[in-house]
C-alpha cells in the first residue's frame, strides 16, 4: 500500500475516533444534570423574507422563552437533580439562510440520515463560533406567519449534536404553543423518544400525565413527548402552555432525571 495512501486513511481514522469520542462525551456531559444546559434559539424567517414574520422576530427576547426554563425547573423537582435549574434559555442572533429541507416522517431511513448530515454541517456554517457545544443546544426556529387551516412540517430534534430544528408561527398569541414544540424537541436532543401513536394519539401508558388516574378520562395534562391531553378514548386536545404539559418517568428515563 503507498504510504501517501496510508496516511491518508490515518488521518481519516483519527478524525472519526476524534468525532465519535466527543459524540459520547457530549451525551455524557448534557444528560449529567450537575449544571444547566445552554439553549440558544436562532429564529429564521422561513416566509421568503415576509416582512410581518420580521417584525414578529425583531421584538422576540429571551422573556418569550422564560416558560421553558421554568418548566424544566419545575418538573425536575420530582426527579432530585444536582441542578436545580437544568436549562437557561437565551434569543441567539438571527439566522438568514434556510436549512436543507427536512424529509418527511414517512421518508426512508437513508433519506433521514443524509438530511442529517447536511443539516449538521449547515448549522456549522452558520453558527461557526467558538462555544463549545458539549452542554449546548442549538434550537433553530423557522417562523412562517399564520394562516388559517395551515399546518406547520414536522419539526426535529437530533440527539447526536444537539441541534433541533422547529417549526412555529411567528404570532405572539402562538408563543406558549411554539415553546411546546421548543421543549419537545429539546428532550429529543437528550434523549427522549416520542410518546404518541399514528394519528397523533397518545400511547398508553407512557404517553399519558396520569395514567393511573380513575376514571382515565378526561386527562387534565399532556406528556410532554405526546403532546396531546386525552380527553376520551378518541378525543384530544393540545395544551395551552407548557403549564399543561408534564415530563412524565418514561421520559425521565430517557433523559437521565430517574436513575
Amino acid at each position: 500500500m503507498p504510504l501517501f495512501k496510508s496516511i491518508r486513511i490515518l488521518i481519516l481514522l483519527t478524525l472519526l475516533l476524534g468525532l465519535a469520542f466527543y459524540a459520547q462525551q457530549q451525551k455524557l456531559k448534557s444528560r449529567s444534570w450537575t449544571e444547566p444546559l445552554q439553549l440558544v434559539i436562532y429564529p429564521i424567517n422561513a416566509a421568503n423574507g415576509d416582512p410581518a414574520v420580521d417584525d414578529y422576530i425583531r421584538e422576540l427576547d429571551d422573556s418569550v422563552f422564560a416558560p421553558i426554563d421554568r418548566f424544566f425547573a419545575e418538573q425536575s423537582r420530582d426527579y432530585n437533580l444536582i441542578s436545580r435549574q437544568p436549562t437557561l434559555t437565551k434569543l441567539g442572533p438571527v439566522v438568514t439562510t434556510q436549512p436543507p429541507p427536512a424529509p418527511l416522517p414517512s421518508a426512508g431511513y437513508a433519506a433521514i440520515i443524509w438530511w442529517g448530515m447536511k443539516f449538521r454541517y449547515w448549522v456549522y456554517q452558520n453558527t461557526p463560533d467558538s462555544d463549545s457545544n458539549i452542554r449546548r443546544i442549538r434550537v433553530f426556529v423557522q417562523y412562517r406567519a399564520p394562516e388559517k387551516g395551515k399546518h406547520l412540517q414536522h419539526s426535529l430534534g437530533l440527539d447526536k449534536g444537539l441541534v433541533a430544528l422547529v417549526q412555529a408561527f411567528a404570532a405572539i398569541e402562538q408563543d406558549q404553543q411554539n415553546n411546546i414544540v421548543i421543549a419537545h424537541e429539546v428532550l429529543h436532543t437528550v434523549g427522549a423518544g416520542d410518546k404518541y401513536a399514528p394519528y397523533n394519539s397518545a400511547l398508553f401508558p407512557v404517553g399519558y400525565a396520569d395514567p393511573d388516574q380513575s376514571p382515565l378520562y378526561p386527562q387534565h395534562r399532556a406528556e410532554i413527548m405526546a403532546g396531546r391531553i386525552p380527553l376520551s378514548e378518541n378525543r384530544m386536545r393540545m395544551p395551552d402552555s407548557l403549564a399543561e404539559c408534564v415530563i412524565g418517568e418514561a421520559t425521565a428515563l430517557e433523559i437521565n432525571w430517574l436513575r
